[in-house]
């Protein structure tokens, strides 16, 4: 059987936002993209092949006591995805998450 192609760096950014979307607050019916909470995003080819995936996060408040749970579950999903080797999900409070962040859909479903 063939190897599966090596899959791009455009491809794999593309299903690693996907997944993301996949990511809820269990506390807010809104995905951690759409409140705002992904800061950054980025992938690169490693040498021996597979790509590193680093995403840069926060969490409503820094009282949240779901950051690692969703740290994990963004973390996991990416992990899933096809040519993935190495996964960093950090978590960052500077700048501090506000409302404003959140997508116009988000601020809508939630009344804001």
């Amino acid at each position: 059987m063939a190897d599966a192609p090596e899959i791009t760096t455009t491809e794999l950014e593309k299903l690693v936002w996907q997944e993301l979307r996949q990511c809820f607050d269990p506390e807010i019916p809104v995905n951690i993209v759409d409140l705002g909470l992904v800061y950054a995003m980025q992938s690169a080819p490693l040498p021996e092949g597979g790509h590193r995936v680093e995403v840069l996060m926060t969490v409503t408040s820094p009282a949240c006591g779901m950051s690692e749970i969703l740290r994990n579950e963004a973390d996991d999903r990416i992990h899933a995805l096809p040519g993935v080797r190495e996964v960093e999900v950090a978590i960052t409070f500077d700048p501090p998450w506000t409302p404003e962040l959140m997508t116009a859909d988000a601020r809508m479903l939630l009344n804001l």
